[in-house]
């Protein structure tokens, strides 16, 4: 498992972690039920501290990503199939999406290009 971190990024380091495990299981460089490092292992690798990489595990926990298992780590669930998401998911990508769109319309891009570029990332991600 490749991880950059961005230490001077805007971003907090949990979330550059988050984001990159879960870029890492739908590109399938993390499998499903494969172990994570543990938790201690990752921060020692990426030189950050033990909470952080914590944090970011219970993120992805929370999303349904990974099973944390006290005591043996934490593993990577099998992806839902796309077109499957329920209400509570797609409630949870709209509050993220809102205000990267809000800020794409003051920037003046319509429609087109939000498909253009959604359809860019699916092609670039899956």
């Amino acid at each position: 498992m490749f991880i950059q971190i961005q230490p001077h990024s805007d971003t907090p380091i949990y979330i550059q972690l988050t984001q990159q495990i879960i870029e890492g299981i739908v590109n399938k460089d993390i499998e499903p039920g494969e172990s994570l490092p543990s938790v201690r292992t990752l921060a020692a690798d990426l030189g950050v501290n033990m909470h952080t990489v914590n944090k970011s595990y219970h993120e992805l926990e929370k999303k349904g990503l990974i099973t944390i298992i006290p005591k043996s780590g934490a593993i990577v669930n099998v992806p839902r199939k796309m077109g499957n998401a329920n209400a509570e998911q797609l409630d949870y990508m709209e509050k993220m999406l809102r205000p990267v769109v809000a800020e794409g319309i003051v920037q003046g891009l319509g429609m087109n290009d939000f498909e253009k570029l959604i359809k860019r990332l699916m092609k670039t991600l899956y």
